[in-house]
């Protein structure tokens, strides 16, 4: 198999699965598809695969189709040799031209959505090409197709697609996950200004060098002044990146209703109900920005763990996060260029809003990524829920709540950013054990969980290690697993 280059960093099962099928013997291994939201390294690894297998790369931009042939002719001539360009009579003639040229090894076509867009018949001419009697069928060669709009590369497999069932492999490249951004930035061993870090860029490679000129904070202490200086510097690319990432991939016309949406949902407002009051429209005119966001990646649709038919919205991307509840809420100042004032002015929130909710969904992964070591068993759900509590008329939010495969509850857990956990938050998972016990669910064997930014009371450490209670803190978060 191919060595992963050195400068990729990570990614070694994504490279391990493009390594396997640009080097499968199978015949049947001739056409691939690999997506992923926009800024995820895919465009650097097919690059590294390009170059580690001597195939064919070709990346589309937002041009019309005569244009893109065009480019698309001059990067084959160059291919075989012949300077110059190849004259191309529409993608018909560009695909037999293509294997003419490239009868054996690999081909890259990158961003195929951009291509889509402007000949929407390539998809039906893909299909002729890999159907037998196609001329994929005559050579040896590995077609990958790669793109970032979701929703377009969501929907080429899908349904009556032409090119549905064609494809033997199907990579998404998903952001990395908290403690391998946290090596990626360098700051695996402070913890807690991981979380902050990660709270505002989250897993996305490319915001470590070129959004941001590769600078990073040095300490909890430079956090605040690294915001300033970066996020909220109008002259650093990542000032304009939230905004850049709602129009690349909505295409939304009705701007400020989709802002308007994600704004509700960063500050809690996480119920269709919930963000219909907010914005003080009826819920059949959040319906369509909601199923956009949803279809393209940047919200998630999360059901509730304990009540049938109830979800919540959660923003995938954390800089949106950001933007929606710091920087859309303090343009003001932002637009003057008063970046230290924006900052102070939204730390609270940043706080409260950001960072607690994000925390929240670090303990869920967490809890999934080390289920069997904690719980015993392989969950078939980890998610937040809510137990009602007829007796005190309230509901009971569990954080993290693990679910298994065949209907017991693993594990009830309460995350808390900036409290330090005591008794009543371990009395509060036991009444909500008691609850789901009293409702069917099987519980004997149900872990209590607390996780917490800020410690733990002395009282909670002795007690939890009498009653096998799990306490994550922030070392145990970031431990080598």
């Amino acid at each position: 198999m191919l060595a992963k280059p050195d400068n990729v960093f990570d990614r070694t099962a994504e490279w391990a699965a493009l390594a396997r099928f640009a080097g499968s013997p199978a015949a049947s291994a001739r056409f691939g598809v690999v997506s992923g939201r926009r800024r995820q390294g895919k465009t650097f690894l097919l690059d590294a695969l390009a170059r580690a297998t001597g195939g064919f790369y070709f990346a589309a931009t937002e041009d019309t189709e005569l244009e893109s042939l065009r480019r698309f002719g001059r990067a084959l001539a160059a291919r075989a040799g012949t300077g110059g360009e190849f004259q191309l009579h529409g993608w018909e003639d560009a695909l037999r031209q293509l294997y003419a040229v490239v009868p054996d090894g690999l081909i890259i076509i990158d961003e195929l959505p951009y291509l889509l867009a402007a000949s929407p018949a390539l998809a039906s001419q893909l299909q002729q090409v890999l159907d037998p009697g196609g001329l994929a069928r005559e050579t040896t060669s590995k077609l990958l197709v790669c793109g970032s709009a979701m929703a377009v590369m969501g929907s080429l497999l899908s349904g009556n697609a032409p090119l549905r069932g064609r494809a033997s492999l199907e990579l998404v490249v998903p952001p990395m996950d908290y403690r391998t951004a946290a090596e990626f930035w360098g700051v695996i061993d402070q913890p807690e200004l991981a979380v902050l870090l990660h709270s505002v860029v989250g897993g996305t490679p490319a915001y470590r060098h070129e959004f941001v000129h590769s600078d990073a904070p040095a300490d909890l202490a430079d956090f605040g002044d690294w915001v300033v200086r970066t996020v909220l510097n109008p002259a650093v690319p990542l000032f304009r990146e939230a905004r850049y990432l709602l129009a690349e991939e909505t295409g939304a016309r009705d701007t400020p209703l989709y802002h308007g949406v994600l704004g509700a949902i960063a500050l809690g407002h996480n119920t269709r109900g919930g963000i219909a009051g907010y914005l003080e429209r009826p819920s059949t005119n959040i319906s369509h920005p909601l199923t956009v966001l949803e279809d393209c990646g940047l919200v998630s649709k999360e059901p509730d763990a304990f009540r049938t038919g109830r979800s919540t919205y959660r923003i995938a991307e954390p800089l949106i996060t950001f933007y929606s509840a710091v920087m859309r809420r303090n343009w003001s100042f932002l637009e003057r260029g008063m970046a230290e004032q924006a900052w102070q002015a939204g730390q609270e929130t940043f706080r409260s809003q950001v960072v607690g909710p994000h925390f929240e969904q670090l303990c869920r992964e967490y809890a999934l990524r080390n289920a069997v070591a904690l719980f015993g068993e392989p969950p078939s759900t980890v998610a937040a829920g809510t137990v009602a509590d007829p007796a005190a008329r309230s509901q009971i939010q569990i954080d993290v709540a693990v679910l298994g495969t065949e209907g017991g509850v693993l594990s009830l857990g309460e995350a808390k950013w900036q409290q330090t956990m005591g008794l009543p938050h371990l009395d509060r998972l036991r009444r909500a054990r008691d609850l789901l016990a009293a409702k069917g669910h099987r519980t004997s064997g149900t872990r209590l969980a607390c996780y917490s930014g800020a410690g733990f009371t002395p009282d909670l450490r002795r007690v939890a290690e009498a009653e096998n209670v799990l306490l994550v803190d922030l070392p145990a978060l970031y431990a080598q697993p």
